[in-house]
């Protein structure tokens, strides 16, 4: 190995251990509560800069652990939108949207921190555009979303998204309360992330089948 392949073995490692340190500081603090410095402590680097050196402004290093997951978790959805192909059951397109998330949460093992940095992100107005533009616009995510429009009952608009905004929050905040508790040590509803999100596909489902009451006015 040459000097120069031993340097940028260093590199990569050091921004492993820099993003992971991210992702779990921003978890379980918040964003904006966590500094470059502290993250570069924690993840034992001696150099204060590390953290800017490596990534830039704190959107970078916000941006660059997104893009981390979301590259494993559109290939588990592209698969599934794959299969389903063709069907008109609501059901089968929100596994396609739920799925995925949870699959790459089970397979990172315990304890995971990005389903709690995710909903730390999406409550923030400005780094919740970075979540938008990265994470929900992947060409398989669009695909699940065509196919679950196609196949919902006719809804008024405000009611459409008024219950987008419901299971929003439901997939972000139940994977969070979720993976909280994993960590915790503390007792969860479903004993599985595959059994927590058949509890979440059966919940989205009857959000959107359920009757609806049009806005007055």
């Amino acid at each position: 190995m040459t000097w120069r392949s031993a340097g940028a073995d260093r590199a990569s490692a050091t921004r492993e251990i820099i993003l992971v340190t991210a992702e779990r500081l921003f978890a379980e603090h918040g964003v904006y509560a966590v500094s470059n410095r502290q993250i570069g402590e924690a993840a034992g680097q001696g150099n204060t800069a590390a953290v800017g050196y490596h990534f830039g402004s704190k959107f970078d290093l916000v941006r660059t652990i997104v893009r981390a997951h979301t590259a494993d978790i559109d290939r588990i959805r592209a698969a599934m939108v794959a299969e389903t192909a063709g069907s008109s059951e609501v059901r089968d397109w929100v596994a396609c949207i739920v799925r995925p998330m949870t699959e790459h949460l089970d397979a990172l093992g315990s304890p995971t921190w990005f389903a709690r940095f995710s909903a730390q992100v999406m409550t923030d107005p400005a780094l919740r555009e970075i979540m938008a533009k990265e994470a929900l616009t992947s060409p398989s995510l669009v695909e699940a979303l065509d196919g679950l429009n196609g196949c919902l009952p006719a809804l008024h608009l405000e009611v459409r998204t008024e219950r987008g905004d419901m299971v929003r929050q439901l997939m972000v905040h139940m994977t969070a309360e979720r993976e909280r508790a994993l960590a915790d040590g503390t007792s969860t509803p479903r004993a599985t992330w595959r059994d927590a999100a058949t509890g979440l596909i059966d919940a989205i489902a009857g959000i959107w089948l359920a009757p609806s009451t049009p806005p007055a006015g």
